[in-house]
């Protein structure tokens, strides 16, 4: 091999060396290609999401004062008009995080793209602050959504949060509203509460800077266990929807023994009930094959 043939093959090395340590490229973030997306940290941008897993509104049962409630300040915030952080707390399975999608979708139905939905996973909160100056600087509407959102010992990333939700120089963007899940009210659990309580120089203060992090949200929405009938009411909704075959007599026998099995009563508890029914009859549950009442 001659000397430049080996410097040629040297070369080609070094650039593929390169190219291996070099950063991935960008993801996007340009908010008009799509009304949802997936903020990632690392590396940093938006993912845009063509199909978000959702259910519709009109089928979430046992939860109209806090879907009334979420919708309204949603349509608020959509047309320009002041609105709130919402916290919406509560058992598992009940419906949090399926009101807040059902909500922005009902909200882009009605006046198609006025809100894009941005959702950040709990892991990526540290990075909220360069999330939100991306954000800043667009002319879209955005719902910031974080699911399942709570803190445990050690864990100073709600710092950041306080700040960015409302106490901050610049503070939350006007053309950016946070929605968050939790099964937690005060998003701390009370073995944290208590721990910095017996362990601080003046317990007072430091509890309270750590529950004050739910007065950021404006809104608080409780969620609740189910009783039987709104168990019902919630299966039989799906099953007409999806015009799935069976009497409702043997669906709320069933129905009964599948919440035993499994110790709860929720919507969670009921869906998955619901595709267990729809598998063994061979039935999809495609949303855009569901018969919503009222459509």
């Amino acid at each position: 091999m001659s000397q430049n043939s080996e410097t040629l093959a040297l070369l080609r090395r070094i650039a593929d060396a390169l190219d291996r340590l070099a950063p991935p490229p960008p993801r996007a973030t340009q908010l008009d290609v799509a009304d949802a997306f997936i903020w990632h940290a690392e590396p940093e941008g938006l993912e845009p999401v063509t199909k978000v897993n959702r259910i519709d509104v009109a089928l979430l049962k046992g939860i109209a004062a806090q879907r009334d409630t979420l919708l309204e300040n949603t349509r608020r915030f959509a047309t320009g008009l002041p609105a709130n952080n919402a916290l919406l707390w509560g058992a598992r399975g009940t419906g949090k995080s399926s009101l807040v999608k059902a909500v922005h979708a009902e909200i882009n139905a009605g006046t198609p793209h006025a809100l894009a939905l941005v959702e950040i996973h709990r892991e990526d909160i540290p990075s909220l602050p360069r999330l939100l100056s991306l954000l800043r600087g667009s002319d879209r509407r955005v719902l910031l959504f974080c699911d399942d959102l709570s803190f445990d010992t050690a864990d100073e990333s709600y710092k950041s949060l306080k700040a960015v939700l409302e106490g901050g120089v610049e503070g939350r963007p006007a053309n950016v509203v946070f929605y968050a899940t939790s099964n937690r009210r005060h998003l701390m659990s009370r073995d944290m509460i208590e721990n910095e309580r017996s362990t601080a120089i003046h317990p007072g203060e430091t509890t309270e800077e750590k529950v004050s992090l739910s007065d950021r949200f404006g809104l608080w929405l409780g969620f609740h266990n189910l009783d039987q009938e709104t168990f019902f009411s919630i299966i039989e909704g799906y099953a007409a929807a999806y015009r799935l075959p069976i009497p409702v007599d043997q669906l709320r026998a069933e129905a009964i023994e599948w919440s035993m099995s499994r110790g709860a009563r929720s919507g969670r508890v009921a869906w998955q009930f619901i595709q267990e029914i729809a598998g063994r009859l061979g039935r999809s549950l495609d949303p855009e094959d569901a018969v919503i009442p009222g459509e």
